[in-house]
């Protein structure tokens, strides 16, 4: 049987996003000049998808099916990734000089999206062929025993940190591979050395971007004066910017949902998403929402994200099969990191990364990548069944 209560979760928070992206879109469909349904009917088209692509796949046999789409998956959004960036103008979005749309007749697909997915199932699929019980824990047999992994991993990061210019995913993926070979039974010494490795990689990329260089400095500029108070006089005098300007997009932000309050303004009456807070609908989501739904309904979403997180994990833990069990944990990591990179973003915890909130931000790649993800985690799930 297939685990109901994930699927209804899923779907409350597609909604979600519907409604979202018709109450947040005011200004932008008038500055645009678009119809007033413009973005809810193209959300509510992608939620649809995504919906109906969780209950095919919850309903396909996972002995016939699982590796077949998963590898697919994982294979063909991999060679887009690298094919896209010499395709003619005409047919992807650039951003900054940055390929990373492709423009498909009612979406633009995001190839990194569904690759996300596609790495997980690969890494779920490979482990649980390649490490045993019984191996060694000896950490020289063990980077021997990963080096492929780590090999696979940089070239995925080159593609998207580089080429895309999209250091937020890489960060993400980068996560979720070390704590996805934890759960495979490795040891906690060679995660430590993965993510040194992963902030390692994360200095370089944002060392060689002026860009990435200038929204660091942003969002130290924000959040200095409650991070130097902490420090000795002498010691936050010589890391203090005096020069540095502060983010426009986070002021907003944090504008947003100190005006929610406890209770909101109420379901379409915030006032940041006319004209001072843009991506509202997509990096900027939770802002919009907690200023109409307020700090309780935020916290009933967030409730909502806890429980669909604690069901993935039910999953893994009841799997008789070590992909499904895997892969279930793979896919509970990069819907959790994904939310808390957007939401410690967002609140000027940390620099803002441009990570879509899961199910929940503007979008149809992120949406039907999800719904992708989920009703694979449905289908495996019945693979103790037989």
């Amino acid at each position: 049987m297939i685990d109901k209560k994930l699927f209804y979760l899923s779907v409350a928070l597609m909604l979600t996003s519907v409604v979202a992206s018709y109450t947040l879109t005011v200004y932008t469909t008038l500055y645009f000049k678009y119809d007033q349904f413009h973005f809810f009917l193209r959300q509510l088209l992608y939620a649809l998808v995504a919906i109906l692509l969780m209950w095919y796949l919850s309903r396909l046999d996972p002995y016939k099916w699982s590796t077949k789409i998963g590898l697919g998956v994982f294979f063909s959004f991999f060679f887009l990734m690298f094919a896209m960036n010499f395709f003619p103008p005409s047919m992807v979005v650039t951003v900054g000089g940055a390929k990373r749309w492709i423009k498909m007749p009612l979406f633009s697909l995001a190839p990194v999206e569904f690759f996300k997915i596609g790495f997980v199932f690969f890494l779920a699929w490979s482990f649980s062929r390649k490490f045993r019980p019984n191996q060694p824990k000896n950490l020289y047999y063990e980077i021997k025993l990963i080096a492929p992994y780590v090999f696979l991993f940089v070239i995925a990061s080159i593609f998207i940190a580089i080429f895309q210019n999209d250091i937020g995913q890489v960060m993400v993926l980068g996560l979720t591979l070390a704590f996805m070979l934890v759960f495979a039974g490795r040891s906690f010494k060679l995660f430590l050395i993965l993510i040194s490795l992963a902030a390692t990689l994360f200095v370089i990329f944002v060392s060689i971007s002026e860009h990435r260089i200038a929204r660091i400095k942003m969002w130290w500029a924000s959040a200095q004066n409650l991070i130097l108070s902490y420090l000795p006089g002498w010691m936050a005098q010589e890391l203090k910017i005096d020069d540095a300007k502060e983010s426009y997009q986070i002021m907003n932000s944090l504008n947003a949902i100190h005006n929610g309050g406890i209770l909101g303004q109420g379901l379409g009456n915030g006032e940041l998403k006319l004209g001072f807070l843009s991506e509202i609908h997509t990096d900027f989501v939770l802002s919009g929402l907690a200023e109409e739904i307020g700090f309780f309904g935020i916290l009933l979403l967030m409730g909502v994200y806890i429980m669909l997180l604690h069901r993935l994990f039910k999953i893994a833990n009841h799997a008789q099969d070590r992909v499904a069990y895997l892969f279930s944990i793979g896919i509970a990591i990069l819907i959790g990191f994904s939310l808390l990179i957007n939401s410690y973003g967002i609140t000027s915890i940390i620099p803002i990364k441009g990570i879509a909130v899961p199910m929940l931000s503007y979008g149809g790649s992120s949406m039907i990548a999800n719904g992708l993800a989920l009703g694979m985690v449905l289908m495996l799930s019945k693979k103790g069944d037989r």
